[in-house]
């Protein structure tokens, strides 16, 4: 969203964008967006930055613990005109279609253990009750549902390095039977950027909160036949458990992918003065991002030991060639975890003696 928004900002205004990692569009001076290097996770870093940028406004894409939003929120707020916060449309049950006024999990939700967490969901379900209990009114919410973008493709809790990676590698992904025939609901990220820009410094906006999403939606099925036509993704069918056991976020998976997700955009529309027309068709903008990212794919994240779990279910190998020796152990052990000590203590000779061939020459 926010390569997107940044585009977009930059025909009225001066945009600043902090980065941990330089990259290289950090040191292009032709350059239009300015990079500040750092981590906006230090409260020092950024109060350093908006006391010498003094912005109008604050886009906020971070997340946080709610501890830790507790203790920056009012500075951000004191700091700009406008503060714009993302939380994110996993805070509802499952009602559907989601409106502005639809019951949140942290309100309706029984399942003591997860209510005791901070997990994403309720962690920006209870950001945002800090932000309404404020004196200070000039913020918005705004909740973003699935959103794709030049390299973040998800197909059910899975990421662009097990979608992308894995399809154009000629090997399958997983998915839970029980979750193909549900409804999702997937916005382009430019689609979202818009919505962003016109809510940006709109009085009408101030201290309301909007879904800013399409209100198209399709199963987890069809969109899987777009990344079947547009990179050659197969689907294997595996067992709800198995699942979570790969991904991992199990409270994401039942709380969020099992729901039928349909969002209800009129606030947001109204309120911009947008249509849905004015958003483009999720099947044609995925299948342009999918079409664009197949001339040059990078993966910015590649978590290996996700890649093993789901080699490990369908019986399949990622290619070796491309991974460190650290992703070759990790990748091993999981994969195989049947092979005893000596076996893989032999394995990892093996890989760490083909290394060395490789940086002689040999």
């Amino acid at each position: 969203m926010g390569v997107y928004l940044s585009e977009r900002l930059l025909h009225n205004y001066e945009v600043y964008v902090t980065s941990r990692k330089r990259c290289s569009s950090c040191d292009d001076k032709d350059s239009a967006v300015v990079f500040v290097n750092g981590d906006a996770q230090d409260d020092d870093f950024l109060k350093h930055v908006i006391e010498s940028v003094r912005p109008d406004g604050i886009v906020d894409f971070m997340t946080y613990t709610t501890e830790h939003f507790k203790g920056r929120v009012d500075w951000l707020l004191k700091g700009c005109e406008h503060y714009v916060f993302l939380s994110t449309y996993r805070v509802f049950a499952g009602q559907v279609p989601l409106t502005e006024r639809s019951p949140r999990l942290l309100d309706v939700c029984t399942d003591a253990e997860y209510l005791a967490t901070d997990e994403y969901a309720m962690a920006k379900a209870r950001q945002e009750d800090i932000l309404r209990k404020l004196v200070l009114k000039n913020w918005t919410i705004i909740r973003p549902a699935i959103t794709f973008s030049k390299a973040r493709f998800q197909f059910g809790c899975l990421e662009a390095w097990e979608v992308c990676y894995r399809s154009l590698a000629g090997l399958p992904v997983i998915m839970p039977r029980e979750m193909m025939d549900r409804q999702a609901t997937l916005t382009w990220a430019n689609d979202v950027a818009q919505m962003i820009e016109k809510l940006l410094f709109n009085g009408k906006a101030y201290s309301e909160d909007f879904n800013v999403a399409t209100s198209e939606h399709m199963t987890w099925r069809e969109i899987g036949n777009i990344y079947a036509k547009e990179i050659g993704m197969t689907v294997e069918e595996c067992s709800l458990n198995e699942y979570i056991e790969v991904i991992g976020s199990r409270y994401q998976v039942m709380y969020d992918r099992m729901f039928n997700r349909i969002v209800d955009n009129s606030k947001v529309l109204a309120t911009t003065g947008m249509s849905q027309k004015d958003l483009t068709p999720t099947t044609l903008a995925l299948e342009r991002e999918l079409q664009s990212f197949k001339k040059a794919p990078y993966y910015p994240v590649f978590i290996v030991s996700r890649l093993a779990r789901i080699d490990k279910i369908v019986g399949t190998r990622i290619p070796m060639n491309g991974l460190t020796l650290g992703q070759k152990e990790e990748y091993l052990k999981i994969r195989y975890p049947f092979l005893n000590n000596k076996v893989m203590d032999f394995a990892e000779r093996a890989i760490r003696k083909a290394m060395r061939l490789v940086k002689k020459g040999v």
